[in-house]
């Protein structure tokens, strides 16, 4: 695997600060390349280098975050409902600035949310419980679109709430809503 200059490590994750921080001051279609350049200290060119414009910046942005997710999943599903959730809110909550603008602010494309629901779907999918029988006369489909739109539900009131309660505290109440749910 070839190893990633760290100076263009350095000026990605600038351009992707500088559209965030930029997204929490105005809608993302007022926001120019010029802007992004300025926030970041770059020249416009050097996000040509990067991306193809900001609709690109803002997409590779937003892929980091679910793939990260993504990747929780994958040794989260062994675990039972609270203790794999806590590093999720974790990880909200570390990414907050991120988080509270694709969530929170008006003007934000709306693809994030559905983007997001649709990993925590596919993450759910082979969580639902069919060997207790207490689900036996409910739609897989059904089930997926309740939880999942509660859970996304849930982090946006608490991200545009200022995360009132840690995250340990809201992976104890979510997993336990959650487990009776699926």
């Amino acid at each position: 695997m070839t190893k990633v200059d760290r100076r263009i490590l350095k000026t990605q994750d600038s351009l992707k600060k500088a559209v965030i921080e930029l997204m929490t001051e105005k809608n993302f279609d007022e926001i120019t390349i010029q802007d992004i350049a300025d926030r970041a200290n770059v020249n416009r060119g050097t996000i040509y280098l990067h991306y193809q414009d900001k609709y690109d910046l803002l997409d590779k942005l937003i892929e980091t975050h679910i793939n990260e997710l993504g990747e929780m999943d994958k040794w989260a599903c062994e675990m039972d409902w609270v203790d794999a959730l806590v590093p999720y809110f974790e990880y909200f909550a570390e990414n907050y600035l991120f988080f509270s603008t694709m969530l929170a602010s008006k003007g934000t494309p709306s693809s994030f949310r559905t983007r997001l629901f649709a990993s925590f779907i596919e993450g759910f999918r082979g969580e639902i419980d069919r060997e207790s029988g207490r689900n036996t006369d409910l739609s897989e489909d059904v089930m997926l679109q309740y939880a999942g739109n509660a859970y996304v539900g849930v982090i946006e009131w608490w991200i545009r709430n200022g995360m009132p309660y840690p995250p340990q505290v809201m992976a104890k109440q979510v997993g336990a809503l959650l487990e009776r749910s699926l």
